[in-house]
This record gives C-alpha cells, structure tokens and sequence, in this order.
C-alpha cells in the first residue's frame, strides 16, 4: 500500500476511505494507528540503513493513518455504533437524533468521500440482526 500511495495516490485514497469505513463496522479505535506506524517504521529500520527508504515509507504509512482516521471520524455516526453493540435500544435512541425524513438516509448510507457503506446491509453483513431487524421495522 505504502508503494501505491506513490503511484496512484487517488485510487488509493479510494480505496483507503472504502477500508476507513469497514473499520468503522470493526470498531477499530484509532488511538491504535500512530503506534502501528511506529511499530512498522522501527521494523523497516532493522532491514534497512537506507534513510531515504525510511522516510518515504514513514511519510507514506501515516498518510495512509490519517486517511483511515478520517474515514473512521466521519463515518462513526450514532447509527454505526449503535450497530456494533447490537441493541435494539441503543439503536432507537440513535435513530431518534434524526428526523423522521433524514432518518431513512442515515440508516441506509454513510458518505465519506466518494465511498458509501450501509448501516443497514453492514448490520446483517456483521450478524448484528437485532439492529437490522429495527431499521427494517422503523
């Protein structure tokens, strides 16, 4: 990934804001990014002595981090955390933020960029049933 961020830097950004947004369904916490990066960096720097190579491949990795960090702020609406736990309470309460006429648009896409997931399909998608039976009933 980290080459491609120099080939093709916009499909990458796509494809970067798609997997930002299945993280959110993962509940992935994004306090865990930044010590990944590190983590990879101090690996690449046992193999290597080649302080450019480092360097671009630092660069390249926290640009990836911060366009999954993003993706992940943008896309953690109350809807999709609701669906992680799985609650029909917790759900109504989310969806009660929206108005009626929203409501429909919130549990049925999530934009971030020009990538679109549904709470809806990841519900059933992630056995998270109890929700997608809600959303269907709401």
């Amino acid at each position: 990934m980290t080459l491609e961020m120099y080939r093709t830097p916009r499909h990458m950004v796509e494809t970067l804001s798609a997997l930002g947004l299945r993280h959110v369904g993962y509940a992935i916490p994004t306090e865990m990014f930044p010590p990944f990066v590190s983590a990879a960096v101090a690996l690449l720097q046992r193999h290597t002595t080649d302080e450019l190579v480092v360097e671009a491949f630092r660069w390249s990795l926290a640009l990836i981090a911060k366009i999954l960090v993003r993706s992940i702020a943008e896309g953690s609406t109350l809807v999709m955390k609701a669906i992680n736990t799985n609650h029909k309470l917790t759900l109504t309460k989310a969806m009660d933020v929206s108005a009626r006429g929203q409501r429909a648009n919130d549990l049925l896409s999530i934009t971030v960029g020009t990538q679109s997931i549904s709470p809806f399909y990841w519900s059933i998608d992630s056995g998270a049933l109890v929700c997608a039976q809600t959303i269907l009933e709401d």
